[in-house]
């Protein structure tokens, strides 16, 4: 037997009962809908059921809608939930002022059928499309978390790698959504050592030159892992998985790279992976200071790195070694 789907549930808030019954008219056939008639008892049933939409009045005594969304939004468990304000307020700075508080929309009274079950499913389906980018990120970021179960580094590496690209990549000019899309798809850089055998990946010692031939496919690998992706999130991954060993210079790995080919996104978690990497202790190594780890990097300006990435790694140090004691390991 198929089962259904379940209704999304909308929450309608108004001390004017012959309003809730008309809402009620409009939406009961699609939705699953809880009534409140006060602002106090809105705030209670949105706590207890979760709803996935409040439409609510304006005008009610003891609490007002305004006073209700600003309640809302104030409460972790509640202030993703959509509010879009039913009233028969017209003047712009009461519209602003809904805005203001939290709400997303606005229908005036009387209102029509078609625009109250258009303004829902509009909203519906924004939340919907916020979940769903939840989602993908919180499985990149738990696939990145499967690499670090086969290699020596620390969780707070890929944490603090990943906040180092997002300082770099804001001074280098990308916008704050560019830089915030790098921020999550850094953690995926070695995603690929998935692949590499535990005896060469683990193993103490110098690599042998036919070892290292193998632990340099994993970038290789690591795109073909987040291949085909159809978010910006994942194309952004993929890029930074095979091309974080590239250098500046054209000597890097696997494509062999140079300058600007290498793309930036590639190039600002090389910077960010080497400081951290370097400035870490290992079970094979330790900490190196950050004067030193800086020296060494300022060396391979033109070599390794980019020249620009480098001055900006020193311009922006205050904020990066802020991070690195943030998350510092354990």
């Amino acid at each position: 037997m198929q089962q259904t789907a379940p209704k999304p549930t909308l929450l309608l808030v108004d001390d004017e009962p012959v309003n809730l019954r008309v809402l009620n008219t409009i939406l009961a056939k699609d939705y699953q809908l809880i009534f409140a008639k006060s602002g106090e008892e809105a705030l209670r049933l949105a706590g207890q059921k979760q709803p996935d939409l409040i439409l609510s009045d304006v005008m009610m005594p003891q609490m007002t809608g305004f006073e209700l969304c600003i309640a809302l939004k104030s409460n972790p468990d509640t202030a993703a939930v959509p509010v879009i304000f039913v009233t028969a307020l017209e003047e712009e700075h009461d519209e602003a002022r809904g805005f203001e508080v939290g709400g997303v929309d606005y229908i005036t009274k009387p209102v029509s059928a078609p625009v109250v079950k258009a303004r829902v499913a509009t909203h519906l389906s924004l939340v919907k499309a916020e979940e769903l980018k939840l989602t993908r990120l919180e499985v990149v970021q738990r696939l990145g978390r499967a690499a670090e179960y086969k290699d020596n580094e620390t969780g707070m590496h890929v944490l603090r790698m990943s906040h180092y690209s997002k300082v770099l990549a804001r001074a280098y000019g990308f916008s704050a959504e560019q830089a915030e899309t790098l921020l999550h798809a850094a953690p995926m850089h070695d995603i690929g050592k998935i692949g590499i055998p535990d005896n060469i990946l683990l193993k103490p010692g110098k690599l042998t030159d036919e070892e290292f031939a193998v632990m340099k496919t994993h970038p290789q690998i690591g795109a073909e892992i987040l291949a085909d992706g159809d978010s910006e999130l994942l194309r952004i991954a993929k890029s930074v998985a095979l091309t974080h060993h590239e250098k500046w210079d054209g000597t890097g790995y696997p494509q062999g790279l140079s300058k600007e080919a290498i793309p930036v996104e590639g190039r600002i978690v090389a910077v960010a992976d080497v400081f951290d990497a370097l400035t870490s202790k290992r079970p094979y190594k330790e900490a190196w200071s950050v004067d030193k780890t800086l020296a060494f990097m300022q060396e391979q300006k033109g070599i390794h790195f980019e020249p620009r990435l480098i001055d900006l790694l020193i311009d922006n140090l205050d904020e990066i070694l802020t991070i690195k004691a943030y998350w510092k390991d354990d």
